[in-house]
């Protein structure tokens, strides 16, 4: 594990002291959460930023809907197995 220095401002570092004596957790273990939960958001948008991109693009939204229909028709031929 690495050592990382940084600064906050005064009132994020009370909040962070507040908290961390709250949850009776140490600073470093919040401030570790908060960035992976921050990295997770940013993964987040970057694939809803994908969805939107897609849904905009002709070929793409033909593709998904020939992928939905062989999909359903999956089904179908499963259902009618039984």
């Amino acid at each position: 594990m690495a050592t990382y220095t940084s600064t906050l401002p005064d009132k994020l570092l009370t909040e962070l002291a507040k908290a961390s004596e709250n949850l009776k957790m140490p600073k470093n273990k919040i401030i570790e959460k908060a960035v992976e939960v921050y990295l997770e958001e940013l993964d987040k948008a970057a694939y809803r930023k994908s969805f939107k991109r897609a849904a905009k693009d002709k070929d793409m939204l033909a593709m998904a809907e020939e992928g939905m229909a062989d999909y359903f028709q999956m089904l179908l031929d499963h259902e009618n197995e039984d």
